[in-house]
């Protein structure tokens, strides 16, 4: 070969070497040796539709300023889901990088006595953090049960729970915050023992509802979104004091715009959509809180902020019809449902050292990608038996991905149970119905009926013509993806 060839492609080599390392291993330290991994905060809304937010829909009757210029400085995600329609399963695949139907929970929720979920053995986000020299804190909503009883005793440390698995502190609230018992715990202690009790506040899942049970002295629900956002601003406050070499993981899932819709006074029927809107305002708010606390410490540019939601918003047709307001924008369906409007959310992710602003991707996004992209952010490599289900996002996020996609296909799975699988353009969905909250839940198919939904979202966004009949390769091709990986047990690449 030409030396001189040769020559030009060594210094190309290593001119894509040292980019990449750049990239893919921002660890390392600078000259002057600070270490520029970046902090990094994840914000999970509870119950938050893709279209409350105005970035996402202009038509939007809720004012979100905050999302909106965390959007503005980095990039939103259009094609972003939930990889289940309710709560717990999404906090499992969001904090373990694997689907929550591989473990016991085969559907619904846990409740506020269940049990812990997340094995003490498998690695979290906290965990894989923590080993790369992370300072890990949580505070909100935890959702996943805790200690080992098969029914939670709150008088005793609650091992296994968040400070089991990777969180160096945790405070918050054990379930929902419409679900007893009603009470504050710090790392595995309760605060107040839930010594009183609380009756039922109405009808269900709507306005300033809660379930009756147990309640600790003076937990007001009104106070748990202020109280939470107040530890979380300490928290970064109190790491900045005291261990300002060290970057930090914040996981931070609000409680909120979940029900009891209980927005605090300078929130009160300040947007066009009822007590919803007005919680959801408090929410981004929240949001900018947070923001301004990295602009005051000095910490915005190397920090990696997400916003997210873990399922679609729990909005009936007479809401639609009440407020002119859509909270999952038009797609089909709400919280719970397999259809889009159960599992598709709003994701933005800033982070001004890396990402351009203003930025736009559909990509193919699941929650479950969290735990490989965080890994690539850091540079530690993912066991086989971490993740199964996660997906490197980091080239999207810097914007130097490929012509293909990095994830072909993702997996959905409703609250009742009912499985559906996205590969590009076609959604196979396992039976009839919406496996949730929206009627009709389930359609018994008749003799020559189609057994399930097969949609093309890039020609039906709202999933109303059933190719089900009409495509039967593909989906018996998708029936057998999904069937391969609930059988192997992973869906991510192995190398």
């Amino acid at each position: 070969m030409n030396l001189s060839l040769l020559h030009s492609r060594l210094l190309l080599t290593i001119t894509i070497t040292v980019i990449m390392g750049w990239f893919f291993f921002p660890g390392c330290t600078t000259d002057e040796g600070h270490l520029t991994k970046p902090n990094i905060i994840v914000i999970l809304a509870d119950d938050m539709g893709y279209g409350d937010v105005t970035s996402y829909n202009p038509r939007s009757r809720i004012p979100t300023p905050n999302v909106d210029r965390l959007a503005a400085e980095g990039l939103h995600f259009t094609d972003a889901h939930s990889p289940s329609a309710v709560c717990t399963p999404t906090r499992y695949g969001l904090l373990t990088g694997r689907y929550a139907w591989r473990t016991t929970l085969k559907r619904g929720v846990t409740q506020g006595y269940s049990p812990n979920l997340i094995a003490t053995t498998r690695m979290t986000l906290a965990s894989m953090l923590k080993q790369a020299g992370y300072t890990t804190g949580g505070f909100g909503k935890w959702h996943l049960g805790l200690g080992a009883d098969e029914e939670t005793d709150y008088e005793k440390p609650l091992r296994p729970g968040p400070v089991s698995l990777g969180f160096d502190r945790y405070y918050g609230i054990p379930a929902s915050l419409d679900m007893p018992p009603y009470l504050y715990f710090e790392n595995d202690r309760v605060v107040i023992n839930p010594t009183e009790n609380i009756a039922n506040s109405g009808r269900c899942c709507v306005g300033p509802f809660w379930r009756g049970g147990p309640i600790a002295p003076g937990f007001r629900h009104i106070d748990v979104l202020p109280v939470i956002t107040t530890k979380a601003v300490g928290f970064i406050e109190q790491h900045v004091r005291q261990s300002p070499e060290r970057p930090f993981f914040l996981y931070f899932p609000l409680a909120a715009p979940h029900t009891p819709h209980v927005p605090t006074e300078p929130f009160q029927d300040q947007s066009g959509a009822g007590a919803y809107g007005d919680f959801t305002m408090q929410v981004d708010a929240t949001v900018g809180q947070i923001m301004g606390t990295l602009d005051r410490l000095g910490l915005r540019d190397n920090t990696l902020l997400i916003f997210t939601s873990d399922n679609g918003a729990y909005w009936l047709a007479r809401h639609i019809e009440q407020y002119d307001h859509r909270a999952n924008l038009d797609l089909r369906g709400m919280k719970a449902d397999i259809w889009e409007g159960g599992h598709r959310v709003p994701f933005v992710a800033r982070w001004p050292a890396r990402i351009n602003a203003g930025t736009t991707s559909d990509e193919l996004l699941s929650l479950t990608d969290l735990m490989a992209t965080f890994a690539a952010v850091v540079g530690s490599e993912l066991p086989p038996e971490t993740g199964e289900d996660s997906y490197n996002m980091l080239p999207v996020l810097l914007g130097i991905q490929g012509d293909e996609p990095i994830r072909d296909n993702a997996v959905f799975h409703s609250y009742e149970g009912v499985f559906a699988i996205r590969q590009g353009p076609w959604k196979l969905i396992k039976g009839r119905g919406s496996g949730g909250f929206s009627e009709p839940r389930h359609i018994e198919p008749g003799p020559g009926e189609a057994a399930g939904q097969l949609y093309n979202l890039t020609e039906d966004p709202g999933e109303t013509v059933n190719l089900y009949q009409q495509r039967p390769t593909i989906v018996g091709r998708l029936d057998a993806l999904l069937e391969l990986y609930k059988e192997q047990g992973f869906s991510r690449p192995m190398e």
